[in-house]
């Protein structure tokens, strides 16, 4: 994914409709109902209704009937997409983790080879995907410590392979004399909660008018100077080495 492209481009990408397709891709065997755009758009009403009842009540309280209500569908129709909720939890948590890994490994050929660039993209690619995504991630952040035990695994594997991600590029920095910074683990971990901040405190950054450029700029900004241990780093413009 190009993060020179455009709003409607990202929310396109990670539609409702077009991640629903990914996940029957991915669940063919358990959804029994035979017509694709039916099965998706039936997939799209679950996963709303139960992205909005968790942010409401949490997942762990919300019962099928309930996600029957929200939806629309009878518990028929729930059946025919999913055999029990730990089912439902781990599409929605797959795809989160799939897609999460899938956007930061296709960083363009042309920064491979230049950790600063690359981290800058890692930042604004992730600030932007998990706009485009949101509720998604809201739920797998906020809903993390009432999962059972392998879909706690899951989303616990999922940051760390995220963070495994940066810490990458932090490697290869310092490698190339271009990061000066004692502990890469750490360092990755830290700038993880920088990343999360941005969909799990909305409300504070809409009341304060902060636009989502303006979060990748500062994000971006702090985590430069901290790399390159340099404190003209924070204006974003010194070139990779």
């Amino acid at each position: 994914m190009n993060v020179a492209g455009n709003h409607r481009q990202w929310t396109t990408a990670f539609s409702t409709e077009a991640l629903c397709t990914r996940i029957l891709e991915r669940h063919r065997e358990t959804v029994r109902v035979q017509k694709p755009h039916i099965a998706v758009a039936n997939l799209g009403r679950i996963i709303e209704a139960t992205l909005k009842l968790s942010n409401k009540q949490g997942f762990h309280a919300t019962s099928l009937r309930d996600l029957a209500q929200a939806s629309g569908l009878s518990m028929g129709g729930l059946y025919s997409h999913f055999d029990n909720k730990a089912t439902l939890l781990s599409m929605i948590l797959g795809e989160v983790s799939t897609t999460v890994a899938e956007v930061l490994n296709t960083a363009p050929p042309e920064i491979a080879d230049r950790p600063l660039e690359h981290m800058k993209w890692l930042i604004e690619t992730h600030i932007r995907l998990t706009e485009a995504m949101q509720p998604w991630f809201v739920f797998a952040y906020m809903e993390a410590k009432s999962f059972p035990a392998a879909e706690r695994r899951m989303a616990v594997d999922s940051e760390a392979a995220t963070e495994e991600i940066f810490a990458g590029v932090l490697r290869q920095g310092v490698a190339r004399g271009a990061f000066d910074i004692s502990d890469i683990e750490l360092t990755a971990s830290l700038i993880k909660p920088l990343l999360q901040d941005w969909y799990v405190k909305r409300a504070k950054y809409r009341k304060r008018g902060t636009t989502i450029d303006a979060y990748v700029a500062a994000v971006t900004s702090i985590v430069v100077a901290a790399v390159r241990g340099d404190r003209n780093a924070s204006t974003g413009t010194l070139a990779a080495r």
